[in-house]
């Protein structure tokens, strides 16, 4: 298939003519703000809690296993381990972005975290 290098294309004109917001065109695309971001899923934060603090016992309770201050056997350790980082991991990151949007810090919003 051959290509066309040398074809010259043009703008096609445009409907809205004349409405400027100072040097450059208005396009209400980029100036819609919608509530969404202003609302807090507290659900969603609740359930990031949830996640945060049950990871971490669970980190807590296979470390105290492999250093032998509870019983169990070190395959049970290694069970509350993986556990606890696949819980961990996700609560400790969305509450992370919940507390800096709470914060007001450039960058998070709240309609970051998905709603429940």
């Amino acid at each position: 298939m051959a290509s066309r290098r040398h074809v010259r294309y043009s703008p096609l004109p445009g409907d809205d003519e004349g409405e400027y917001d100072g040097d450059r065109e208005y396009d209400p695309r980029f100036m819609y703000t919608p509530r969404s971001f202003d609302r807090v899923p507290w659900k969603s934060i609740a359930l990031a809690l949830f996640l945060l603090f049950l990871g971490s016992i669970l980190l807590f309770l296979s470390f105290f296993i492999f250093t032998g201050h509870m019983g169990g056997e070190r395959s049970q350790a290694y069970g509350l381990l993986m556990l606890g980082i696949l819980t961990f991991l996700p609560g400790f990151y969305e509450t992370r972005i919940a507390y800096y949007s709470w914060r007001g810090a450039d960058g998070y919003r709240f309609s970051s975290i998905p709603g429940y």
